[in-house]
């Protein structure tokens, strides 16, 4: 037994989401360079290389790279072998991310969904806990621009839809989106589940490095060609019909009831900022 008093995790999410404001994660960083090498659309190269010199200077003058600097998602995997003292933890979270976005002069972007009036601090985060083993704490901070969650859908597919089905969402998702979530962007899926646990596995598919596969040979078919059949819509960075849409596709995969088959596609623009930290 490991305890661990929540003011630490209050500290590791401040230095996350400092982090993740001004810093687009290097395998993104390198898709990007990547595209912009292979583009034969001469504005979509520009518009890639603009996006690019915008990173470097946010990193280096550690300024928000984005104006929206997102509502905080914060993932915990806590070991089943912790014990937390202080703090209520949704308490501690919340005030990590206060703190950030107080010191960070980030954008404050949370407010009552009726009323509009804004919280003031980017509080309450959306905190996800999951149980594993062991005796850590696995700590993600993901702040999720709207730009890219308003474009984001829900499909509750007959399972006769199949794998062609959960491409076709895929797709879909990002054709209506179009040039609105700030292209190239990144897609997380989420295959399976129930209504709600279907949306999350594509919210976690976004903390997976940009490029990587999902291991089950399967779903790793389904992500490269929906991310083939994606590029070939031809929307391009920005807009600007080029001939990267999407930098990479996502899938985490859980097991379903025998009469659904849920796909979530959970779009995330160009400016992929996840930070992660293991106390």
């Amino acid at each position: 037994m490991r305890i661990i008093n929540t003011k630490e995790i209050e500290n590791c999410v401040y230095r996350l989401a400092r982090k993740a404001g001004v810093t687009i994660i290097p395998s993104c960083i390198k898709a990007m360079q990547e595209a912009s090498e292979k583009e034969s659309s001469s504005a979509c190269q520009f518009a890639l290389n603009t996006l690019l010199d915008n990173a470097r200077l946010a990193q280096n003058e550690q300024l928000p790279v984005c104006q929206d600097t997102g509502m905080a998602v914060v993932l915990l995997e806590i070991g089943q072998d912790v014990k937390l003292e202080g703090e209520l933890l949704l308490n501690a979270v919340n005030e990590g991310v206060r703190r950030a976005y107080l010191d960070g002069y980030f954008r404050k972007s949370v407010c009552d969904p009726l009323t509009r009036v804004n919280t003031a601090d980017n509080t309450p985060a959306v905190i996800h806990t999951e149980i594993v083993a062991g005796e850590n704490i696995h700590v993600t901070f993901l702040p999720k621009g709207f730009g890219s969650e308003n474009m984001s859908r829900l499909y509750m597919l007959t399972p006769a839809k199949g794998v062609q089905g959960v491409i076709d969402s895929i797709v879909e998702t990002v054709k209506i989106a179009g040039s609105r979530p700030c292209p190239p962007v990144y897609v997380g899926v989420g295959i399976g589940g129930s209504f709600d646990t279907c949306a999350f596995l594509a919210k976690k598919a976004l903390t997976r490095e940009v490029g990587t596969h999902n291991p089950r040979q399967d779903v790793r078919e389904i992500e490269e060609i929906a991310l083939k059949k994606i590029n070939e819509l031809y929307i391009g960075c920005q807009g600007f019909q080029g001939d990267t849409t999407a930098l990479g596709v996502a899938c985490e995969i859980a097991p379903t009831h025998i009469a659904g088959l849920p796909v979530a596609v959970n779009i995330q623009c160009h400016c992929v900022r996840c930070e992660k930290e293991v106390l």
